[in-house]
C-alpha cells in the first residue's frame, strides 16, 4: 500500500495521537505504548525512539509552577504536611502525568517529519569524518 502523502505538521497530528505519515491512524495503542504501525496507511513506527524525552519536558516545565505553588502555601499560610500531600502532590502528579501522551505523540511524529535516526560515525575516507582542516 504505497500512496503518496503529504507531510503533516507533527505537532498537530503528534498531539492529536495519529499517525505521522497519513494523520489518519491511531499512533498509541495505550496510554503511551505505541502500536506496531498503522491501521490505515501501515507506517511502521519502529523509527520511533523517543526515550525519555516526554518525561524529562513534563518534568522540567510543570515542577517550577508547582513548586512555586508549595512555597507560597508554605510561607503565606504555615501549612501541615498533610496540605501539601493533599494538594501539591495531586498537582504535581496531575501536571506531570497528563501532557505525557501529546508530548510523546509530538516528538514520535517530529523524528518522522525530520527522518530522524540514530547517529552514526562517518567512514575514515571521508572527509567530514577527520579533524577540521585549516583554511
Amino acid at each position: 500500500m504505497k500512496a503518496d502523502h503529504p507531510p503533516l505538521e507533527p505537532i498537530s497530528t503528534g498531539i492529536r495521537g495519529r499517525c505521522p505519515r497519513c494523520g489518519k491512524g491511531a499512533l498509541f495503542q495505550g496510554f503511551l505504548k505505541l502500536r506496531r504501525s498503522c491501521e490505515v496507511c501501515g507506517l511502521d513506527y519502529s523509527f520511533a525512539d523517543p526515550a525519555d524525552g516526554p518525561a524529562f519536558f513534563s518534568m522540567m516545565v510543570m515542577a517550577f509552577p508547582v513548586t512555586g505553588f508549595a512555597l507560597w502555601l508554605e510561607v503565606a499560610y504555615e501549612a501541615p504536611v498533610w496540605v501539601h500531600l493533599v494538594t501539591s502532590l495531586p498537582l504535581l502528579l496531575a501536571l506531570c502525568i497528563l501532557p505525557l501522551r501529546p508530548l510523546k505523540g509530538w516528538l514520535v511524529c517530529s523524528q518522522y517529519f525530520h527522518k530522524a535516526e540514530e547517529g552514526r560515525l562517518a567512514p575514515p575516507d571521508r572527509p567530514e569524518s577527520g579533524p577540521a582542516s585549516p583554511k
